[in-house]
C-alpha cells in the first residue's frame, strides 16, 4: 500500500484545530451587498471589499451582459498572442486617464500585478526597500526577482533613510509602500518616501489596492489624495475591490507599460480578462467620475462606524480608512469574536498569525457606500453585546 507524502498536512490541519485557527470557507448564497446571505444565515456584511458596492450596479451589470452578447464569454488567448481585443485597450486608455499617466497594463489580479512587476523591473543585483507591512504580493515579487530585500518598520521613513544611506548610489533601488494598508487600515507615508526616492535616485512604487475608488478625487487613489502626480513611478491598482470585478493594473510611463510587455510574466502567460469583466470595470469608471455621492456615502458610513467602536472601548489600532481593525489579541481569541457575531448576526472575518502579529490578532471591519445607518447601527449593537460577553471591552 502506498503512504500519503501528504499525510503531514493532516497533523498541521489538526494543529490549526487546536489553536482554535482553523477556518472553514464562509459560503455565499446570492449577492454580494451589505446585507448577504452566508452559510444559510442573512447576516450584516462586514467582510467584503464591496466599498462602494459596485458589485450589484445596475451600470456594471448591463455593460457585462452586453459585452458578453456581443464579444462572448472569454477572449481565447493571452493578450501578447490573439487575446489583446479593443475592449482591454479602451479600458487601459481609461484608466491612464483617471490615473493621470501615459499608459497602463491590466493584470488578472491586484497580486500579478504587483508580484509580476516587481519580479520583471529588479535582478540579483538590485535592491527593493520595503515597508514591513506591505502586501504579500510585493513580498514575492520581492522574493521571485532575487534582489535583496531591506525592510523598514512601518511607516518609519527616518528608518528607510538609515537604509538608503548605506546603499551604493549607483545600484538600483525600489522603495514599495501600500497606499492603504489592508489590515490596519492606515495611510503609508508617502509624501516622506517620494522625498526619500528622489534624493537617493529610487524607483517609486505604491500598491494603492484598497485606496483605488476610495481617496482621491473620484477614487483616483492615495497619490491623488496627497497631490504627488509625477512623483510616484509605479502604481499599482485594483479592479476587484471598489471597481467591483475583477483584476488588477500598473500604471505608470509608456516604457514601463512596454517593458511588463514583454517582461511581465502574469501578463505574458494568463489569458486575458472575458469582455464582461472589461465592460463592467469600463462602467465601474463611469460610475466614479459621474457618481460622487457613493463615495461621499462611503465616508459618512465609516465616520458612523468608526466612532461607534471606539466609542464603546474597542481597540481600532491607527485605522484612517473603511478598514477598521477590531483588535483582541490572541488568534484564539478574535476568532472566538468572530465566530459569535457571526451567529448574532454579523458578518466580520477573524485574521490571525501570520497575516498579523500573534498578540494583535483581530477581526477585520470594512463598510460600503451601501450600508444603511440601521445596518451599521444593528452591527455596533451586536459589537457590544459580544465584546462584553467576551470580556474585550468593559
Amino acid at each position: 500500500m502506498r503512504l500519503d507524502p501528504l499525510a503531514f498536512l493532516d497533523v498541521e490541519i489538526e494543529n490549526l484545530r487546536q489553536q482554535g485557527l482553523h477556518r472553514s470557507l464562509r459560503v455565499l448564497q446570492g449577492r454580494q451587498q451589505a446585507t448577504s446571505d452566508f452559510d444559510g444565515r442573512t447576516v450584516v456584511n462586514l467582510s467584503s471589499n464591496n466599498y462602494l458596492g459596485l458589485t450589484t450596479h445596475p451600470r456594471l451589470i448591463e455593460s457585462a451582459l452586453a459585452a458578453t452578447r456581443e464579444f462572448g464569454a472569454g477572449s481565447g488567448s493571452v493578450r501578447t498572442i490573439a487575446g489583446t481585443m479593443a475592449i482591454h485597450m479602451e479600458l487601459e486608455r481609461r484608466l491612464a486617464i483617471f490615473k493621470k499617466v501615459e499608459a497602463v497594463v491590466v493584470f488578472q489580479s491586484g497580486f500579478a500585478a504587483n508580484a509580476g512587476t516587481v519580479s520583471a523591473i529588479l535582478t540579483k543585483d538590485d535592491v527593493v526597500i520595503s515597508d514591513e507591512l506591505n502586501h504579500a504580493s510585493i513580498i514575492d515579487g520581492c522574493r521571485l526577482s532575487k534582489a535583496a530585500i531591506k525592510v523598514f518598520p512601518h511607516k518609519d521613513a527616518d528608518a528607510a533613510r538609515k537604509i538608503l544611506k548605506d546603499l551604493p548610489a549607483t545600484q538600483r533601488k525600489v522603495l514599495i509602500t501600500d497606499g492603504v494598508f489592508s489590515m490596519d487600515g492606515d495611510i503609508g507615508a508617502l509624501p516622506a518616501l517620494c522625498d526619500l526616492a528622489e534624493e537617493f535616485g529610487c524607483i517609486m512604487m505604491v500598491d494603492d489596492a484598497h485606496a483605488s475608488g476610495v481617496f482621491g478625487k473620484n477614487g483616483r487613489g492615495t497619490i491623488d489624495h496627497f497631490n504627488l502626480h509625477g512623483r510616484v513611478d509605479i502604481q499599482v491598482g485594483t479592479l476587484s475591490k471598489a471597481m467591483g470585478a475583477l483584476g488588477g493594473y500598473v500604471a505608470g510611463s509608456a516604457a514601463l507599460i512596454d517593458f511588463l510587455h514583454h517582461r511581465a510574466r502574469p501578463f505574458l502567460f494568463s489569458t486575458s480578462h472575458p469582455p464582461a469583466v472589461a465592460a463592467a470595470c469600463l462602467a465601474a469608471l463611469d460610475v466614479l467620475e459621474q457618481e460622487p455621492q457613493i463615495i461621499e456615502r462611503l465616508w459618512d458610513n465609516t465616520k458612523f462606524f468608526k466612532q461607534g467602536l471606539v466609542a464603546m472601548g474597542f481597540n481600532t489600532g491607527l485605522s484612517e480608512s473603511p478598514i477598521t481593525p477590531v483588535i483582541a489579541g490572541e488568534g484564539s481569541r478574535a476568532m472566538k469574536l468572530s465566530d459569535r457575531l457571526f451567529e448574532e448576526g454579523v458578518f466580520a472575518s477573524g485574521i490571525a498569525f501570520p497575516t498579523v502579529a500573534r498578540d494583535k490578532a483581530r477581526v477585520r471591519t470594512i463598510v460600503t457606500a451601501t450600508h444603511t445607518q440601521d445596518e451599521l447601527q444593528f452591527a455596533l449593537d451586536t459589537f457590544k453585546k459580544v465584546g462584553l460577553e467576551l470580556g474585550i471591552i468593559h
